[in-house]
Parts: structure tokens; sequence; C-alpha cells
């Protein structure tokens, strides 16, 4: 399991690399079709799609790291569809498994890897006090609830087995632990409901997050002329990334390995930026990389990008906590705003 997890991490970081130039061209391309409402259509299908790709990559770099990825708004409908196309082959035919449709879009803050996981644990948990078979239920609304003044969303993993067994709690769901610790860090709470001949269900309840619509054009206002060195391995990922830096005003230099980059760094060419990814090809990684640059250049000021979670690469020994981290896959927003962050640290 080590093993593969290695493998799925490993495919899973490239795959961030691919997102990324996805995501970010689509928004320009969305752009320049603002006047074409077919068109934009169509961007707005491959963005999100673009998202649901980025969503799979964060539950499967959990899995393969063993962390979680990061809070954010969490679309309930989605999760739950994802949860689905996994557990179907997983479960095998003796499961059937059942999801009712999510009136309007339902969000909640949370870490989606973690919330993934709370409902695969729950679907195992069903799975196994069913050996004969039976129902795997998903549902989720939004629920108004007197503990709170805050509106919460409802998500509800119920188990029916054709022989009974899943009519009472303690049987289905008999060790909530992991489930209880991922609820309550997300500000919300879990109750467990059972109802003679219909089984039992287990409803999460967390606060219910309202969705900020970002536009591409937001980045204008995070503009800047600094000089910024972008180390990126990957030749596809490197020269977007390079051209959407320099729509932004900033002069870009670039290079492919820490070699390359100290090349730069020792010409004594101005540079005000250092953007790296973290994991780069060679005996020096990115962190490394960033030591000596600014052994060498004390003003020089950092940003790191990864595929990876900062508390994965930190872990690892990787990175140091309290660094500023872009995430990939990652929008021109996000870019403009980090970069920005990093050049005023």
């Amino acid at each position: 399991m080590e093993i593969v997890g290695q493998l799925t991490g490993g495919v899973v970081h490239d795959f961030n690399n691919i997102l990324t130039v996805i995501s970010g061209t689509i928004d320009i391309l969305a752009e320049a079709v603002a006047d074409r409402p077919d068109l934009v259509a169509i961007t707005t299908l491959i963005s999100e799609a673009a998202a649901r790709g980025a969503s799979l990559t964060s539950n499967l770099l959990a899995f393969s790291c063993g962390q979680p990825s990061r809070v954010s708004d969490v679309d309930v409908a989605a999760l739950l569809a994802d949860a689905a196309r996994l557990l179907r082959p997983t479960l095998g035919e003796q499961i059937a498994i059942s999801s009712k449709p999510v009136v309007g879009v339902q969000l909640v803050l949370a870490d989606p890897s973690r919330l993934m996981a709370a409902i695969l644990n729950l679907a195992i948990l069903a799975r196994d006090a069913m050996p004969c078979g039976g129902n795997l239920g998903f549902e989720a609304g939004r629920a108004d609830l007197e503990i709170s003044a805050e509106d919460f969303v409802l998500i509800a993993v119920s188990a029916s087995g054709h022989d009974g067994i899943a009519e009472y709690p303690e049987p289905v769901f008999a060790d909530l632990g992991v489930v209880e610790d991922i609820v309550r860090q997300s500000g919300g709470h879990l109750e467990v409901r059972s109802d003679a001949g219909r089984g039992t269900s287990v409803n999460i309840y967390l606060p219910r997050a309202t969705a900020a619509a970002q536009s591409p054009d937001e980045a204008d206002s995070e503009r800047g002329d600094e000089a910024v060195l972008i180390v990126e391995d990957d030749a596809l990922l490197r020269e977007y990334v390079a051209g959407q830096i320099q729509s932004l005003g900033y002069r870009v230099l670039a290079a492919g390995n820490a070699r390359e980059a100290m090349t730069w760094i020792d010409d004594g060419e101005s540079i005000d930026l250092l953007f790296t990814d973290v994991m780069i090809p060679g005996p020096v990684s990115g962190r490394q990389l960033a030591i000596a640059a600014v052994d060498r250049r004390p003003l020089l000021k950092v940003l790191y990008t990864s595929g990876y979670a900062d508390s994965v690469l930190v872990q690892q020994g990787r990175l140091e906590a309290g660094v500023l981290l872009l995430a990939k896959p990652y929008r021109k927003i996000e870019l403009a705003r980090m970069i920005r962050a990093a050049l005023a640290a």
C-alpha cells in the first residue's frame, strides 16, 4: 500500500501541473469569448470539469500521503457524486448505491479531502455491516438547526441491509470516532438515527458556506513591475506560468532546474522574487535552492508552489512551516494575489 501510495502521489503531482495549465488557459479563453454566449457555456463546462479533476486529485493525494488538503468551499452535490463513482466498483454488486438530487447549490466550508474520507469511511462501515447486501443512500440539503444562528447543510449516509442487520446503529456504524473528529474540526456535528425496517442513517451537519464568484479580471488589480524568476521543470507549465506573470506586468526569467536558476542568481540580473516548485529534478530541491539564493541575495523574496499540501511537505521535511506556498492547480487570480503577498512579505 505504501508503494501504491507513492506512485499515486507522483502521478497526481504531474496531473496537477496539467490541470493548472488547463484551468488557467480556460480563464484566458473565457475572457476572449465573453460576447459569445454559446462559447461561454463551453468554457464554463471545461472549467467545471477541470475543477472536478482538481477535487479528485486532492482526494488521491490525501490517500497517498495520509494528509488532508486545505479548507475551502465544498460543493456537496459534486462531492457525493465523486464518492458514488469511487464506491461503486469497490463495494460490489450486492450493495446498491442511491443518491437523491441536491436542490440548489449547497456549499459547506470544510477540508474536501477529509470530508470525502468521512463519507467513504461511513460507506465501508455500512458495507461491512451488510454481508448479505443492501442499500447505501446519499442525501444532502439545507438544514436550519436551533443549535446555532448559522444555516447548516445536511449530508446523510444511510444503510439498510436485506437481512435487517442495518436496522440498529450499533452493528452498522460501530466506530464513528474518525468521522466525528473530521466533522467536529469543520465546526459541525453528527447524529445517528435508526428506524425499524428502514435501516440506519448518519446525519452530518456542517456550516453552510457562501460561494463568492471570482472573475479573472480581478487579477488586473494585483499587478506589478518587479522581476520574477520562475523555476519549474515541466516545460508546458513553465511556459504557461511565464505568460501569465508577464501579462500582469512583471519581468520574467525562467529556469528548468536549480542549476539554471543559480546561473540567473549569480549573473547579477535584477530579481525580486523567486517562484519555485518545491520538488524539482536534480540533487538540489526547491527549498535548498531558495536557501542558497537568499544567502546570495538577502533581499530576495520567495514563493513556493507544489501539487502537494503544505502539511505533507512539512512532515516530509521538504519545506519549513510558515512559508508562502501556492498549491497546484491554481488560477490566474490566485497566482496574482500570492505574488503580491510574497513581494510584500
